[in-house]
């Protein structure tokens, strides 16, 4: 499992896009990147990375699930998934 620290920072990012996506998306419409600049580094969506919502595993992240490959493998397998079985054939 993920520090703790690393989850709540990559949460803050989180908050902070949200928060200044209205206001991003003005100023780059009007072309004003000095403005731009200014906003904080962290606002930026490109600095949010996937991370596996029950664990907080960086790699391996499966978007339609928001969980790790070894957290839906887990789950999978004690059947709380709905619709997901194991193959066999």
């Amino acid at each position: 499992m993920a520090r703790t620290s690393v989850i709540a920072r990559e949460r803050k990012r989180k908050r902070l896009v949200e928060k200044y996506a209205q206001k991003r998306a003005e100023l780059k419409a009007n072309g004003d990147y000095e403005a731009l600049d200014k906003l904080p580094k962290n606002a930026s969506p490109v600095r949010l990375h996937n991370r596996c919502k029950l664990t907080g595993r960086p790699r391996g992240y499966m978007r339609k699930f928001g969980i790790s490959r070894v957290t839906f493998r887990e789950m999978a397998s004690n059947g709380k998934i709905p619709g997901i079985t194991k193959a066999s054939w």
